[in-house]
This record gives C-alpha cells, sequence and structure tokens, in this order.
C-alpha cells in the first residue's frame, strides 16, 4: 500500500502536464511560474514589510540581526568566549558528565511512523541514541547545501564582493541565536511513552509560556511558527532546492526545453518519494553518508582554486572588506543596501533565528540542555563563515577579469559571455574556468545537496505538521503529497519567485520563533551556567 502511494502520485499529476502539447507557444514551465509569481508576491510583500524605505529594510531582518546581536552581548560572546568548549563537546571530552543514570530522557528517538526516515535527521546508534558529534553532523549535512552554492552566488551577483563581509558578520552573530533556541529546544521537549521525542520551537514556545504565565500566547505563536515552518519546508527547504538542481541540469546537458524544468522536477520528486513514503531507508543511509562526503570534496574544490590562485587571495579579500563600505554593484543602495543583501542571504542559508535548527537537536542524548546548544552554535561558523566564504572567494577570484559586472540585471542574474546565468550557475561557471569536467561534479554536488535538504525539510515540516493535525498516518501522507507537489513547482518556476517565497516563508518562522526566544533567554542563562558548572567540577 505504501509504494503504490508513490506510483498513484504522479498520476495525479498527468492532467498538469497534458499542456506540453503546446510547450513551444507558452510552456509549461512558464504556465507553473505564472500561476505560481502571485503567490510569491504576496507573502514576500507581507513578511518583508519596511521599516525604512530607500534603500528598503525590512522589519523582519533588524529583528534578526538585532535579536543576534543581542544574545551575543547578553550572553558575553559565546561564539567566541565557548567556541573551544563547544568543539571539545564534540569531540566527546565532557560525555562522562551523561554518564551517570537517573537522569535525561531514557530513551531519545526520533519519530518513525509509516516508513518514515528519521536517519536523514540523526545518526542511529545500537540503542536509538544519538551524540552530540551524530547532530553536529547530521545536522550540517541539512544546513550545508545549495544556500552556499546558489544563495552566495546570488549574493555576490546581486550586491558584489562587499556582500560577503555581512555574510560572515550575520554568520559570527548567529551563532549566537543558534546557541539560544537549540538549548530550548533540548529543555522542553516532548517525549511520548515510547521514548519518541518531539521537538523545536513549537514545543518550547508553548510549553515555556506557559510556564511564565502566558499559556494562550504561547499556544498562538507555537501555531503560527508551525504553520509558517510548513511553507518553509515547502519554500527553502524544497522549492529552492529543487529550482537550483534544475538549473545545473538543464545547464550540463543543454536542455532548453519550455517544459524541461518539470520533467526535472517530476523526477526529483519521485526520488524524494521513494524516500519520504516509501521508507527506503537503505536509500537514506546511503544519502546520509554521500552528501557529508559531497560536502568535503566540495570544500576541497574550492581549497584548490583559492591556492591555485593564491596571489588573488590578498586581493580578494580587500575587495570583500572595501566593497562592503564602499560598494560599487549596479543598483544595490549603497552600503545598507550590500549589507541588507549579504544578511539576507546568510539568514537564509545557516537559519540561525527560524528554529528549524532545533528541531532536529531536540533528539540528542544529554542531560544538559546547553551542552547541545553549544554543539549548535558550531553550526553558523561551519556554514557561514568557513563554505560561504570559500564561495565567495572562488566567485570573486573568477570575477577578478571582468567576466560579469557585479549587480547584473538585479534581478541577480548576470551576463557572462552574453548569457544569463544566476545562483548555482554563476558558481558552476566560476568552477568551470579553474577544475575540468568540474560542470559535473558541481551538478552532482547540487543535486545530492537539494535533495538531502528536501529530506532534512520535509521532517521539519512534517512535525511542525503533526503538532497542528495530530500523528496519525493520513495526516503524513497528505503532507508528503502536497511536500512532492511543491519540489515541481520549485523545478519549474522562475529563481526570482522561487527566491522570493522561500525567503518569506523561512523568516515568516522568525516572528513566532523570537517571541519563545526572548521570553525565555534566562533559562538558557540558567542552563549554560549549570552546564559550565558541571564542566568546573569536573575539572576539580
Amino acid at each position: 500500500m505504501k509504494n503504490r502511494n508513490l506510483f498513484v502520485f504522479p498520476t495525479l499529476l498527468l492532467p498538469l502536464f497534458s499542456t506540453a502539447q503546446d510547450a513551444e507557444e507558452v510552456g509549461l514551465d512558464q504556465k507553473i511560474d505564472q500561476a505560481f509569481a502571485p503567490i510569491s508576491d504576496f507573502f514576500n510583500d507581507v513578511i518583508f514589510f519596511n521599516v525604512w524605505t530607500d534603500p528598503d529594510i525590512p522589519f523582519v531582518l533588524v529583528l534578526l540581526v538585532g535579536s543576534a546581536l543581542f544574545f551575543t552581548l547578553y550572553f558575553t560572546f559565546p561564539n567566541i568566549r565557548h567556541f573551544w568548549t563547544a568543539i571539545n563537546v564534540v569531540r566527546g571530552k565532557y560525555d562522562d558528565l551523561e554518564k551517570p543514570e537517573g537522569h535525561g530522557v531514557e530513551k531519545a528517538e526520533v519519530n518513525i511512523v509509516d516508513g518514515d526516515l528519521p536517519d536523514t535527521i540523526r545518526d542511529e546508534s545500537k540503542d536509538g541514541e544519538v551524540s552530540h558529534f551524530q547532530a553536529l553532523a547530521t545536522a550540517v549535512s541539512g544546513t550545508v547545501g545549495n544556500g552556499n552554492i546558489a544563495g552566495v552566488a546570488l549574493a555576490i551577483a546581486l550586491g558584489g564582493p562587499g556582500a560577503t563581509f555581512w555574510m560572515i558578520i550575520c554568520g559570527l552573530l548567529g551563532m549566537s541565536t543558534k546557541f539560544v533556541e537549540c538549548t530550548l529546544g533540548v529543555q522542553f521537549r516532548d517525549v511520548d511513552e515510547s521514548g519518541t521525542v518531539y521537538g523545536g520551537p513549537m514545543y518550547y514556545i508553548s510549553k515555556g509560556l506557559k510556564n511564565k504565565g502566558f499559556a494562550t500566547l504561547g499556544k498562538v505563536a507555537a501555531v503560527l511558527f508551525a504553520v509558517f515552518c510548513i511553507g518553509g519546508s515547502f519554500g527553502g527547504g524544497n522549492a529552492a532546492q529543487s529550482n537550483q538542481a534544475t538549473i545545473v541540469v538543464k545547464e550540463l546537458f543543454g536542455w532548453e526545453s519550455t517544459s524541461a524544468g518539470a520533467i526535472i522536477g517530476l523526477v526529483l520528486a519521485i526520488l524524494v518519494g521513494v524516500i519520504i513514503i516509501g521508507g527506503i531507508k537503505r536509500i537514506a543511509s546511503v544519502t546520509e553518508k554521500v552528501v557529508p562526503f559531497m560536502a568535503l570534496l566540495y570544500i576541497i574544490a574550492c581549497l584548490y582554486i583559492i591556492f591555485g590562485n593564491f596571489g588573488l587571495l590578498d586581493d580578494a579579500i580587500s575587495l570583500i572588506v572595501s566593497e562592503a563600505f564602499n560598494p560599487k554593484a549596479i543598483g544595490v543602495g549603497g552600503v545598507i543596501g550590500v549589507l541588507l543583501v549579504g544578511f539576507r542571504r546568510a539568514a537564509f542559508s545557516n537559519e540561525a533565528g527560524a528554529g528549524s535548527a532545533s528541531i532536529a537537536h531536540s533528539a540528542v542524548k544529554t542531560k544538559y540542555s546547553a551542552s547541545e546548544g553549544l554543539v549548535a552554535l558550531l553550526e553558523p561558523f561551519i556554514d557561514t563563515v568557513v563554505i560561504c566564504t570559500m564561495t565567495a572567494l572562488v566567485i570573486i577570484i573568477f570575477n577578478f577579469g571582468g567576466v560579469f559586472e557585479y549587480g547584473g540585471d538585479g534581478s541577480g542574474a548576470v551576463f557572462i559571455d552574453g548569457m544569463p546565468y544566476e545562483g548555482a550557475g554563476i558558481t558552476s561557471k566560476a568552477f568551470a574556468e579553474y577544475i575540468p569536467y568540474s560542470n559535473v561534479f558541481l551538478t552532482i554536488a547540487v543535486v545530492l545537496f537539494a535533495v538531502s535538504t528536501m529530506i532534512s525539510w520535509s521532517y521539519y515540516g512534517l512535525q511542525s505538521w503533526k503538532y497542528l493535525f495530530g500523528r496519525g498516518k493520513k495526516t503524513d501522507l497528505t503532507y508528503k503529497v502536497l511536500f512532492l507537489i511543491f519540489v515541481i513547482i520549485g523545478a519549474a518556476a522562475s529563481m526570482d519567485s522561487i527566491w522570493a517565497f522561500s525567503d518569506a516563508m523561512i523568516f515568516a518562522m522568525v516572528f513566532p520563533n523570537m517571541v519563545g526566544l526572548y521570553f525565555l533567554f534566562p533559562v538558557v542563562k540558567e542552563q549554560l551556567n549549570r552546564y559550565l558548572g558541571a564542566i568546573k567540577a569536573r575539572k576539580a
């Protein structure tokens, strides 16, 4: 029965593809894009309302960055002071603190319903427990992806090299926010009779605010978060991923058909559907191993290009810093404009403040919630400060010869040899300049990163769906079918529409999540002192 659902889904979509006969006139991709664009524009206008114009400064970005700065100052720069402690926690140096019996959750497992695949979120050990290292590795594999490849290219195309500087700043500040939300995720997680863990903002918002005497506010904010998280799983965690995968696949094979995107999307939907509906654990386990391997290869490829052009490295760094305060990109809107481009792309990439990562981290085996918060602190550093910066350096070095004009046409596309390129396509051209057949490597990497991120976000969205509609098989299947439809929409629609919708959904999660963080950050302070006290006592 489970496998039948996989074949029913493409059948339901056949009427959509029946229009392919007139594809040469309008094109299936264009039809899907025209239908989706108004939805994207609506959400984008609602979420990114401005508190300042000329240049436009959206309130959500002020809230996100301002909160990150507040948490950084309140916790006295945890992103710096506790950096090595976080590394030691991941290394297992303090594992003996977790050993005494009678503490914590006896069996911390993520949900397994109807063949679902929690293995895409965590590493499954023999007794179902998740170590700090496993939690970090699996969460990073879900975070590191096309935001690092396509998002960075989009930021530089729009804002020039200076956007990289503000991405790094936002990543460093985001480490503090990630620490707060993931500590709360463990502190207020919900465990059912079977030992299954349910966690994330919807739980720490509702339970935490109820403890503070604001039960109604907590319930409303938790519901809003769940709704936005479902939207985020359809957008940034899904449609944006299939969109970028489609771009590089079409470029690799030279496909120009007006229905190519929808067809590629259908193939991706079937692949993802086999995993999230069919419950084929072997495929998921292979994906979980291959994607971190591809991430490592991607980093090595970036380093090869950077050190192969070592003489240009100091010039690239100098350009990043100078352009951050004196941008020359066309239409970027001055310093504030390039700052906003960098912050927006960094926040999308590392998701700090959106609360999504805390859903995965909640399943860790620990009796000190702050220990996992410290582990999570490393994610924005790895994702944004390290990998995003590497991608940026490759693109900037590639463009020293004036290959394209920063700012492009203002939509994120730039012209290289008279042809428009956007997102992952720009990164692909940069790689191809220095590494033979890198277009094949990058295409495989983008597709694998996309599939991995989609699987991870299907779990985030499904947990939010369960919070709203219950934990039954029918409700699960409904969500998964909707999720797969958005795989096709993302592949067929334009990059501009998809990223606008994706940004809106990811950033919408910030509003209810911040309600929880601002009410509950004193709890994080208590838990941090408790954990650091235990470490100090251990040393004594």
